[in-house]
């Protein structure tokens, strides 16, 4: 394969890999009359990184994390693959301040299994999929929703869901405000 290529599937820049080549660093290598050169195929040296990433939104539903647990490793044993860690994590899928989620993405992972979507990101996955797959991750789905339908029925509840919840806690904030007042006052 061309150098280039190669550099692509090592996640390195172009002319990194051009650096090597020159200081004799990349075995398997030659130059042809022409100038290109090119890299016998070998496998990435490249270490992969397998992780499970199990959401749910409220302590209440934290059997069904388990339960996510064990489909998803069942999915990556059947799949021969390799999985290096377990992240769990009860938390609104609406909520950017995930500790778990921010832990395993700066753990640079090349591949992330979830269940379904939702449990990694209610909004924005397809953004997020592909800024991943930028930087060499590839996100599997165990469970994709075949009907636009439904995703979009899910979205539009996960709004209502996110706008009732900030209203009510704005209400409880100013019920617990207007108390202290009166406390005060007295």
């Amino acid at each position: 394969m061309k150098l280039s290529q190669w550099a692509k599937r090592e996640g390195i820049h172009y002319q990194t890999a051009w650096k090597w080549f020159k200081q004799g660093l990349i075995p398997n290598s030659r130059q042809m009359p022409t100038g290109s050169i090119f890299v016998d195929d070998a496998p990435s040296t490249k270490e992969t990184k397998t992780f499970i990433y199990c959401r749910v939104s409220n302590f209440s539903k934290k059997a069904e994390m388990e339960y996510q647990v064990v489909r998803c490793s069942e999915f990556c044993s059947k799949s021969g693959i390799p999985v290096q860690k377990v992240f769990k994590e009860v938390a609104s899928g609406m909520n950017d301040s995930r500790r778990e989620l921010w832990k395993m993405i700066n753990s640079n992972p090349t591949r992330i299994v979830v269940e379904h979507k939702d449990r990694l990101s209610r909004f924005g996955f397809v953004y997020l999929k592909n800024l991943l797959a930028k930087l060499g991750c590839e996100i599997v789905v165990i469970n994709e929703s075949v009907e636009d339908r439904e995703d979009l029925l899910k979205d539009m509840v996960s709004i209502i869901y996110s706008f009732c919840a900030r209203l009510y806690g704005m209400r409880r904030a100013y019920n617990k405000a207007q108390k202290i007042r009166e406390i005060a006052a007295q």
